[in-house]
């Protein structure tokens, strides 16, 4: 059954819980193991947490933005899976997990720029109902859904987004500085031991992956071996799997970050806590129809999941995990001594083809990992490390025989967008660049800056990195470098 498919999909979005998605969901369905009915692992509205005194309960609806973004660096979930005096030893173990900490934090986060929300901490229990979410409510019922999907690590985006490309963040287990993306080997990009899935894939074929982006700043576009020619507009996505000669084994998908320089990221649609989850919705539903209505349906694979919690409430411990075991504690880039010995918190997956029967409910464990280890079995690939090498794979979904033909071919219109909510003061333009995901997305910029210009400018590119200390200097950066790849390919939407 795996040989039938041809082309395989990611698409992974922003900062949003399982519990958050689809606890109250109220999607039963069949057994993708036992072929018996069944319901997800969702939430009954009793679960809650307590700060100060007042308890705080897992209820519905959830907010369309929130009026702060919820922390959610390695401290911050230490302290929403194991409580407010939780210590991690460097080497680990995690401490004990009761999920105790997610509004604690929401109050009072241990990360500048993030938490610290000024009033209704309850918000951060909340989950959003089934009308809010037509669209990730319709493709969870037309095809599989993983309620043990975790995040790869109880940490950040980077660290996770790493982990869906190598099955390993090669130790990185915080959102990384400006300092350390200076020593990302440069032009070359953060590298593996093993290497990442789209290597494999390039020496497994000339059209082994392609890059769709919503933005020219990809945060896949930081890896080593990816480069500027590499990424395609997400506007030509739909055109380009139209076509009858779809080379692509895999294509991966990233959404517009919107304006992470300002810290408000308006203008976006990857449901980043601070912007509407309806834009998000929309880029899943032009995502599945430009697919499902493609000649390429038949022999496909689409994978949508979620980069990490976001800080969102949820209810399940992640479990021990395997350490990929190409680094260890202590090694560069490992802030806090992770031994990558421990899931994070889960997030929603729902697996699209027409090879997997309506309404099944999967629950496996499965983390990021599982994503390339997926491809490996696709596409006779050996494992990347000893993470994939162990992680469930997506192929025992793909159980029928015969492609289905009843599935929509068109998905709900997403819920309106309501108006963004009066935010705490957005960080200042003089306040500190090394803040969340814009270190990285500063080195992405440098990448594509050096990749543009003469081998002779490198030298001052990288000094001109280096000065950069401010929100201010690095939204001036990165704007000039779009302007310069906009220049250099007027068609490009």
């Amino acid at each position: 059954m795996p040989a039938a498919i041809t082309n395989v999909f990611v698409l992974m979005l922003e900062n949003r819980s399982f519990d958050h998605m689809l606890g109250f969901s109220g999607i039963s369905g069949t057994d993708a193991v036992t072929g018996r009915p069944t319901t997800l692992d969702g939430l009954s509205g009793k679960e809650f947490n307590s700060y100060r005194g007042r308890s705080y309960v897992a209820a519905a609806p959830a907010d369309d933005t929130m009026p702060v973004d919820p922390g959610h660096e390695f401290l911050d979930v230490l302290e929403h899976l194991c409580g407010t005096n939780a210590a991690y030893p460097s080497g680990g173990p995690y401490p004990a997990i009761n999920n105790s900490g997610f509004v604690s934090d929401y109050a009072f986060s241990h990360t500048p720029d993030e938490g610290n929300a000024p009033s209704d901490f309850g918000e951060i229990m909340k989950g959003f109902s089934p009308d809010q979410l037509p669209v990730l409510q319709d493709l969870a019922k037309n095809f599989a859904v993983c309620d043990h999907w975790h995040a790869s690590i109880p940490g950040p985006t980077w660290p996770n987004r790493l982990f869906a490309c190598a099955a390993s963040s090669g130790g990185l287990d915080h959102s990384p500085t400006t300092a350390e993306i200076l020593t990302w080997e440069t032009i070359d990009g953060f590298a593996f031991a093993q290497g990442s899935i789209f290597d494999a894939l390039r020496r497994k074929s000339e059209t082994g992956w392609r890059i769709f982006a919503g933005d020219h700043f990809p945060l896949a576009a930081a890896l080593k071996g990816i480069t500027l020619p590499d990424i395609s507009s997400f506007d030509q996505f739909a055109d380009a799997v139209a076509a009858a000669n779809y080379p692509w084994l895999y294509t991966w998908i990233e959404p517009n970050y919107g304006d992470v320089a300002s810290g408000t990221f308006e203008g976006g649609n990857s449901q980043h806590p601070l912007d509407s989850v309806a834009h998000g919705e929309a880029l899943i539903k032009a995502t599945y129809e430009a697919i499902r209505n493609s000649p390429h349906w038949n022999t496909s694979l689409l994978i949508v999941t979620w980069d990490e919690h976001g800080g969102f409430y949820d209810h399940v411990a992640p479990p021990p995990a395997v350490p990929p075991g190409d680094t260890q504690p202590g090694a560069k880039y490992n802030h806090y001594g992770f031994a990558f010995d421990r899931y994070g918190v889960r997030v929603p997956a729902v697996i699209v083809s027409p090879l997997i029967p309506a309404n099944l409910i999967d629950h496996r464990l499965y983390d990021h990992s599982s994503i390339p280890a997926t491809m490996e079995v696709l596409f006779g690939l050996p494992p990347l490390t000893k993470r994939d090498a162990v992680a469930h794979e997506l192929t025992p979904l793909l159980s029928l025989a015969v492609p289905r033909t009843d599935a929509p071919t068109a998905l709900p219109d997403p819920a309106t967008p309501i108006a963004r909510q009066a935010a705490r003061q957005a960080p200042a333009p003089d306040g500190t660049v090394d803040s969340g995901n814009l270190p990285g997305l500063v080195h992405v910029a440098m990448r594509h800056d050096l990749a543009l210009s003469p081998p002779a400018e490198a030298h001052a590119i990288l000094a001109r990195v280096q000065a950069i200390q401010t929100r201010g200097q690095a939204a001036q950066y990165i704007q000039e470098v779009r302007a310069r790849i906009e220049a250099a390919n007027p068609a490009r939407p």
